[in-house]
């Protein structure tokens, strides 16, 4: 088999079960897999953290080692006080990821599958996607008061947004050659949408879905440094208070570690859902 590039062609061999060889896709420049590559900047990170405290460029005072940051977290797990912590920032964070997730792609399937639908969604959506999430804290501290409601619908308002531009935009870049095939094959309006429309737009929720989770994360740290009684954003803000630099990055580590964890999570969950795209990722 050839294939062209501008003006140039290539010739890929292929195997006769119909898979391209990897050998010479690894020639064209194509990636290979590694295992935990992805924490390799996590590890070279530390290193360098370590080795600017070494060295004395890095002021103790004002970063803490990350020896001091591991005492620290250890002693915070062992008296309960950032366990209770994370279970009460968890909570949040999963109410608000949920119900935004739920929202935002339902409107992304009213926009995206109908005329109609997206004349009455897009133009709202598009103008909360203007206006920063975090700028709306004060009116919904008017409308809502400071209790829990207004953190998740904060948080809420944030995910809809993500997942609402992902989906929309993966059910609008649909090939149109697979709706003309389906109405040239008669196929109705419910097996197109089975067979076509929400395979066809599961990339983009994947994608909507992990950024998300980044986006429920950023916004909680925020929400919950008003009026919290408990939380990370609270522990961090009441350390900010005493100068305790080490209980800051013990609560920074935490956010980091749920975040790579659940994006590692959604990528599994994604490649597995996905096996049947034939990727250079995948």
């Amino acid at each position: 088999m050839t294939i062209a590039l501008d003006r140039t062609t290539v010739a890929v061999p292929v195997r006769t079960d119909g898979f391209v060889a990897r050998r010479p896709l690894r020639r064209l420049g194509l990636r290979k897999s590694v295992p935990f590559a992805r924490l390799f900047g996590v590890v070279l990170v530390l290193g360098l953290w370590t080795a600017g405290v070494y060295a004395g460029v890095i002021d103790e005072r004002k970063l803490a080692a990350p020896w001091t940051v591991l005492r620290t977290g250890w002693e915070l797990v062992a008296d309960g006080v950032l366990l209770s912590n994370i279970a009460a920032s968890l909570e949040r964070a999963a109410l608000g990821l949920g119900i935004g997730v739920v929202i935002g792609t339902v409107l992304a399937l009213v926009s995206g599958l109908s005329r109609l639908g997206e004349s009455i969604v897009d133009g709202p959506v598009q103008i909360k996607r203007a206006v920063p999430t975090l700028g709306l804290i004060p009116l919904l501290i008017l409308w809502l008061g400071i209790g829990e409601t207004f953190k998740i619908v904060l948080i809420t308002l944030g995910v809809i947004v993500h997942m609402y531009i992902q989906v929309h935009a993966s059910l609008t870049t649909i090939d149109k050659r697979l709706v003309e095939l389906a109405e040239v094959q008669g196929v109705s309006r419910a097996t197109f949408i089975r067979q076509v429309v929400i395979p066809g737009s599961l990339p983009g929720f994947f994608l909507g879905l992990r950024l998300s989770v980044t986006g429920a994360w950023l916004i909680l740290i925020v929400v919950e440094s008003v009026n919290a009684i408990d939380g990370l954003g609270k522990m961090m803000t009441n350390a900010q208070n005493y100068g305790q630099a080490d209980v800051i990055l013990v609560g920074l580590v935490v956010y980091g570690a749920f975040g790579l964890f659940s994006d590692a999570v959604i990528r599994l969950v994604e490649r597995k859902v996905l096996s049947w795209r034939r990727t250079i990722a995948s």
